[in-house]
């Protein structure tokens, strides 16, 4: 099942509208929970490493993988072209 919402709150400092970046998010992100769960590893535990020296700055996470940015750059950058009328 596909997520029932995403929300993108940019506490008015974004650059696009909050819904339209929520609407990339769900585009560019497989959010199905199966989905999630296989992209973070989430059967594999890791408890020990992540106790001893915390859960975020570390590349060896699949959370903390930078590997969709240039699809979410290209995706803003389509959302800021005026569109013909």
């Amino acid at each position: 099942p596909e997520p029932v919402s995403v929300h993108v709150d940019t506490y008015d400092t974004g650059e696009l509208p909050d819904g339209e970046l929520g609407r990339l998010v769900a585009d560019v992100f497989d959010l199905r929970p199966a989905a999630i769960i296989e992209r973070l590893d989430l059967l594999q535990p890791k408890y020990y490493p992540t106790a001893k020296y915390g859960h975020f700055g570390r590349g060896e996470f699949a959370w903390e993988q930078l590997d969709h940015v240039e699809a979410l750059k290209s995706g803003a950058e389509a959302l800021r072209q005026p569109t013909a009328a």
